[in-house]
């Protein structure tokens, strides 16, 4: 498999040029078509004093809203070069509901991650936590200040589980292309059985590929990403763990923290 379509969401942060960039390069090197998408609701009128007042409110909002939707649009084109197809799509809705509606016919979503630390996105960015819920996607989230991602040296964090499957198919195409993939098994549960039964799977499409069993008393979720600084590690591949309570997304740790503090991208699948 390969990556025919690439989603990438856009928004007005100072993050996005370098979002796009990475994109555009994925989409170039699997020759693939890159679509931009971004919305925004126009917002409702307030104190209204008339139809008229009403009216005119609601214009103006929905002139706002073109507006920036146009900005994301014009950033797009500046940033998605290399030559590459591009589509773009953009409405005048919710900016998840409108992602995760686009994602039906793309192979791959790239969103961009907003931590404790970093800048937040604008009205028309989305989380990556509940497009991982809603997509049923591959989604590659990418950290603030990463222009580039060649994919050369993966961690895949394995766990047993429906989600990390799905991860590690998302990511074949990155994976028969690497220099070396680390399959790592790590935590109370953590057996090398499983590992090494991926890794073989993975050396057949041609990956170079060892098993690494992680057990220290720090976190899960500290050790993975120590692990991948020590071996340079440009790219993590794992399962997203979490579910919806009353309409919020809860995540489990390692899955909380990865989407929090993780400097290198992730590619994630729930």
């Amino acid at each position: 498999m390969s990556y025919a379509n690439i989603l990438v969401s856009l928004d007005l942060g100072e993050a996005a040029p370098d979002k796009v960039r990475l994109a555009a390069g994925l989409a170039d090197r699997f020759e693939a078509t890159l679509t931009g998408a971004a919305a925004a609701k126009v917002p409702a009128p307030v104190l209204i004093r008339d139809i008229q007042n009403a009216q005119a409110q609601y214009d103006e909002a929905k002139a706002q809203v073109r507006a920036a939707l146009d900005h994301a649009e014009e950033l797009f084109q500046r940033y998605a070069v290399n030559g590459i197809r591009t589509d773009w799509c953009s409405a005048t809705d919710g900016a998840l509901s409108h992602f995760i509606a686009r994602a039906r016919s793309a192979d791959l979503l790239v969103v961009g991650r907003c931590g404790p630390n970093d800048p937040n996105t604008d009205e028309l960015g989305v989380q990556p936590g509940p497009v991982l819920m809603e997509a049923g996607r591959p989604v590659l989230v990418v950290p603030p200040r990463i222009e580039a991602l060649k994919g050369a040296r993966i961690l895949v964090a394995w766990k047993d589980s429906v989600e990390a499957r799905r991860a590690v198919s998302g990511a074949l195409p990155f994976i028969r292309h690497a220099d070396q993939v680390f399959v790592v098994s790590t935590g109370e549960e953590a057996r090398l059985e499983g590992a090494e039964e991926v890794a073989r799977h993975l050396a057949r499409h041609g990956a170079s590929v060892t098993t690494h069993l992680l057990t220290t008393a720090i976190s899960d979720s500290d050790e993975i990403l120590r692990f991948a600084q020590k071996q340079n590690v440009d790219l993590i591949v794992t399962g997203a763990y979490g579910h919806s309570r009353l309409g919020e997304w809860d995540f489990g740790g390692v899955t909380r923290d990865i989407l929090r503090t993780a400097p290198i991208c992730c590619l994630m699948a729930h």
